[in-house]
């Protein structure tokens, strides 16, 4: 009789860790699922939060280029009391031609280095 009891217990705790275990499975389950929408949800907000600074800093650099551009008018009208518009014109296209050209040679130097370290 003693035996009976003791099979009867031993079933009633296999099934007891069974359910335990499927239960720990749904939970596991729940659990990833809950972080993969968190991490998306993160990267949702990370991407808006970029997308605003990045049309912040390209509406700047429009607004930068117009007035870079009215600078470069008001040079040429200036220099147009001393020569003719033509000439006025050349030069101040050339020393921005050259103004650009020793800007990219030095961000290409400054490239060239970082890329030989890694």
């Amino acid at each position: 009789m003693n035996n009976k009891l003791v099979n009867k217990d031993s079933t009633i705790q296999r099934d007891s860790f069974a359910e335990l275990l499927g239960q720990l499975a749904d939970n596991s389950a729940a659990v990833v699922h809950d972080e993969i929408e968190l991490v998306t949800q993160e990267i949702r907000e990370k991407v808006t939060a970029v997308r605003s600074g990045v049309l912040t800093v390209v509406t700047g650099a429009v607004i930068s280029f117009a007035a870079f551009m009215s600078f470069c008018a008001a040079l040429i009208i200036g220099l147009t009391s001393y020569m003719t518009p033509v000439m006025a014109t050349l030069i101040t296209g050339a020393a921005l031609a050259l103004i650009s050209v020793v800007i990219v040679f030095i961000g290409y130097k400054q490239l060239k280095k970082s890329t030989l370290k890694t």
